[in-house]
């Protein structure tokens, strides 16, 4: 099994699964920043040129929430079963970890990415913003007297606890007490933390926080 991995990026999802699971996992490293994912090497293994990518049973899976799928459903743990009472909120929180996640990546585009400065819409990161919003508020009042998104722990937790780092980049902790006690609790997991040694430093954040620029 070999995991092709950026550091900071949406492969930590599958890295942590696999840590969960106790497989055993090779590691490739890749840049966000020096075109490698452009070239047919990687394309061969993820064809938009994304991360991340996992080489398993003789056949390279892409897109991570399907990589998670694929591996619960293959290892018989970590996820309902289908027909399962919370097979569907498995499920729903699975995909909801997604749609969250390219919030995320448009606030990093502009706050990070887009170069020079001038060219960011500052009416877009306001936006973008107030829509990661409603998606911390949505997991805060769910997560209320929760430990898990399910439960119990399971994939969806690796799939959405991986982005909540990100989301408080951009909004207070404060403000979600009940997210941030879970980001705590799932950042301290064992699993996590043999993820986290193995998965290098963050490639993308060089800021604790990120602000809206004023206009």
């Amino acid at each position: 099994m070999i995991l092709h991995h950026v550091p900071g990026s949406r492969s930590m999802r599958v890295l942590w699964l696999i840590e969960e699971l106790g497989l055993d996992c090779q590691l490739r490293l890749w840049s966000l920043t020096d075109g490698s994912l452009r070239s047919a090497e990687f394309r061969a293994l993820s064809p938009a040129g994304r991360i991340p990518a996992l080489e398993i049973d003789g056949r390279p899976i892409f897109e991570s929430g399907a990589i998670l799928q694929y591996l619960t459903e293959r290892e018989g743990r970590l996820a309902p079963e289908p027909g399962a009472p919370e097979r569907a909120d498995f499920l729903e929180w699975l995909h909801f970890a997604e749609t969250q996640a390219c919030i995320l990546q448009a606030l990093n585009i502009h706050h990070i990415f887009l170069r020079p400065e001038s060219a960011r819409s500052i009416p877009l990161m306001r936006l973008d913003t107030r829509r990661l919003a409603v998606t911390a508020r949505t997991l805060d009042d769910h997560l209320a007297g929760r430990q898990t998104l399910l439960s119990v722990f399971s994939a969806a937790d690796c799939m959405l606890g991986f982005n909540i780092e990100a989301v408080f980049r951009f909004l207070p902790a404060a403000d979600y007490p009940a997210l941030a006690a879970y980001r705590d609790r799932m950042t301290a997991r064992p699993a996590y933390r043999r993820a986290l040694a193995r998965a290098g430093g963050d490639a993308i954040y060089e800021r604790d926080f990120y602000e809206v620029p004023d206009a």
